[in-house]
């Protein structure tokens, strides 16, 4: 993994509780697996968050700390309400320190067939600069 980006580990949270009608039993947090790719222009993150929706799915920066944090939804019958229900629904989280060389205020995210990518750019100051040599 990249030294721009440290995993901080999954840590334990509560779930928020919701009637069995609106979903099925939260299951404890899953680590979702991550990849890191790095460049000259900064980083990508990809995570693989299959089932959760941008309207369940949290992003937050909070100092050099990183979070993402996603609840799956379980798809029933449209015109069924549950009244018993043993599966899970996954509950993702997942934390990392982010370098002083990262610029965290331009982080970009998309969500795409499960799979958030981050790109996060590294600070100006950062960057690898070219300087050029004059001869006299």
């Amino acid at each position: 993994m990249s030294n721009q980006v440290q995993n901080s580990g999954a840590r334990a949270a509560t779930t928020t509780g919701r009637p069995a009608a609106d979903q099925a039993t939260p299951a404890p947090h899953v680590v979702p697996p991550v990849d890191v790719f790095e460049d000259e222009s900064g980083i990508t993150l990809l995570a693989d968050l299959p089932g959760v929706s941008r309207e369940r799915l949290g992003v937050r920066v909070d100092g050099d700390n990183l979070l993402i944090e996603g609840t799956a939804e379980v798809a029933g019958p449209g015109d069924m309400d549950i009244v018993y229900g043993e599966a899970q629904v996954p509950a993702f989280r997942r934390e990392f320190t982010l370098s002083r060389e990262l610029d965290a205020s331009r982080i970009e995210a998309q969500l795409k067939d499960g799979v958030l990518r981050l790109s996060i750019p590294k600070a100006e100051a950062a960057k690898p600069r070219r300087i050029e040599v004059r001869v006299g």
